[in-house]
């Protein structure tokens, strides 16, 4: 690690100091180059990460609204079904001598009901505030991935000219070759 900060700080290594030209040692160019990267992504993904999450929030505040008013139609129920049971109370007390144990059993059955659908509709709720929250990230996800890539290959095409991808291709063939000399 020494090597490389020495590489940013000597002098010596580059034989020309005051003048200009290119810096072959790729452990002093790479650090420069992929910050000059990660800085240009930076700079012009976050407005458009902006957005998307702003989207993704106006959405999954939408699916909370909805959910609400699931849940408000829900008590709305339960409420009738109580209002239902006090009825069926009363009615109980009349009949209490010919079928109390057959009303009794009505009573839990609608209490039974009101809460499974109550249940119900809670954990759709639940389910879809969760499915809408992974849909969300994954979408970032993507997004973000292909911008990374997109800059990178563009900057990847603007960096690499014929002569450098020629050389470039040559020492890899050099190294294929080298590889072959060796399994052989």
């Amino acid at each position: 690690m020494k090597n490389v900060t020495d590489s940013f700080v000597s002098l010596n290594h580059w034989p020309s100091a005051g003048s200009f030209g290119f810096n072959t040692d790729i452990l002093a160019t790479n650090p420069i180059n992929l910050s000059v990267v990660l800085g240009v992504l930076i700079y012009f993904g976050k407005g458009v990460l902006n957005d998307l999450l702003d989207n993704r929030k106006q959405k999954i505040l939408s699916t909370i609204r909805n959910s609400e008013e699931l849940r408000r139609g829900a008590i709305e129920q339960l409420e009738r079904a109580r209002a239902l049971l006090r009825k069926v109370e009363i009615e109980a007390d009349e009949y209490r001598m010919n079928g109390y144990s057959e009303i009794e059993r009505e009573k839990v059955n609608l209490i039974n009901a009101a809460c499974d659908s109550l249940e119900r509709l809670e954990n759709y709720k639940n389910e879809t505030l969760h499915f809408e929250q992974q849909r969300a990230i994954n979408q970032v996800r993507q997004r973000i991935f292909q911008q990374a890539l997109q800059g990178a290959l563009g900057t990847l095409n603007s960096c690499l000219n014929s002569e450098l991808h020629f050389r470039t291709i040559s020492a890899n063939i050099g190294i294929l070759r080298a590889m072959e000399e060796i399994t052989d």
